[in-house]
């Protein structure tokens, strides 16, 4: 699976429609608890009068801007935005965001979503944290959705009309990950080059794509002998989308190729089908502790259109000869296949 071929250039669609959530979708959302009202929408958010170009700790240019809003427009904002936090934290205990300002609204000015990303500080001890409000997209959902249902980790975002919020997912990111820390001598390789093969793995059976090293973060977690890592995905617009199944693994990705060589020099190939064997145990678990919303989630996916036609096509084709199983060449949506992979797991 690893093999000497380097990862290459792919050619991701750079400008991916947004679709709808239709109805079926909608009664999925309102009976998992996921929609409900909120007092912001992305739209009102859309009103500041300018923006200044936001910087990290080093001076660099995040290509994200910081928000400015009227006076009156700020008071609104920021009552609502602590609002949507306690609901995220807390089930709106309203007592708990009195003790809460809003530090900034940033404004991401790059890729498809331009989500609003909201720094939010505890009076008290000034304790921060984030969280995300971007336009509804049915690929974003059904992401989320199978990332809470499948993955080691939850996830906590609502929806309500045309708007989605989103827990901040705590990390480094990849690409920080790879120049500041893979080389790190206290990092035991052997650990972060087995979660690659898992992530790897799972991103294929779920077919979550674009997982290039600025889609994830490594969560760190110490532990009593040595540090464990996980990879967890924080862009899920490439939920099913393209039509090349090398797209849908992390491996053959340019950007993780510091990774893919840990892997080579570090496992070998009754290694890396040892951990794969491990995730395919995990998923199988999670699919059927799950499996009544799993099913009601890939039945609306199935009767859904998050692709074109073409690549739902190309897509079958290419997992009918990867999996030598010619279902796939049947499927007929995004979510028929999603549905396929998940079924010969099982």
């Amino acid at each position: 699976m690893y093999g000497p071929e380097s990862p290459q250039n792919q050619a991701i669609s750079k400008k991916k429609p947004f679709f709808p959530i239709h109805e079926t979708l909608r009664s999925y959302l309102r009976y998992y608890g996921r929609d409900i009202e909120l007092p912001i929408k992305y739209a009102d958010l859309t009103r500041f009068s300018t923006a200044i170009p936001a910087y990290d700790n080093q001076g660099k240019d995040t290509l994200w801007e910081t928000a400015i809003y009227s006076p009156e427009e700020t008071v609104h904002l920021h009552n609502g935005l602590k609002e949507i936090y306690s609901i995220l934290k807390t089930e709106g205990q309203s007592r708990v965001h009195r003790h809460l300002h809003v530090e900034k609204v940033d404004y991401c000015t790059f890729g498809n979503s331009h989500p609003f990303r909201i720094k939010i500080v505890n009076n008290f001890n000034d304790n921060y944290d984030y969280f995300y409000i971007k336009r509804i997209d049915a690929s974003r959902i059904y992401g989320l959705e199978l990332e809470h249902i499948l993955s080691p980790s939850r996830i906590n975002y609502f929806v309500n009309s045309a708007t989605l919020v989103e827990e901040h997912i705590p990390g480094i990111p990849g690409d920080q990950f790879i120049n500041n820390y893979l080389n790190n001598p206290e990092f035991n390789k052997v650990r972060i080059a087995k979660e690659l093969v898992k992530f790897n793995y799972r991103c294929f059976i779920r077919l979550l794509g674009d997982m290039r090293s600025y889609n994830y973060v490594f969560d760190i977690t110490p532990d009593f002998d040595e540090v464990q890592f996980r990879i967890r995905a924080i862009d899920f617009d490439q939920q099913s989308f393209e039509g090349r199944k090398s797209l849908y693994l992390p491996q053959f990705f340019k950007e993780n190729y510091s990774l893919v060589q840990l892997a080579q020099q570090f496992l070998s190939k009754e290694n890396i089908e040892q951990y794969q064997q491990e995730e395919k145990a995990l998923l199988i678990r999670r699919s059927k502790a799950a499996r009544k919303q799993l099913y009601a989630l890939l039945d609306c996916m199935s009767n859904d259109t998050i692709s074109t036609v073409e690549k739902v096509l190309q897509l079958g084709e290419e997992l009918a000869d990867h999996y030598q199983i010619r279902e796939f060449r049947n499927c007929r949506s995004m979510g028929e296949i999603v549905k396929q992979s998940l079924e010969q797991l099982l």
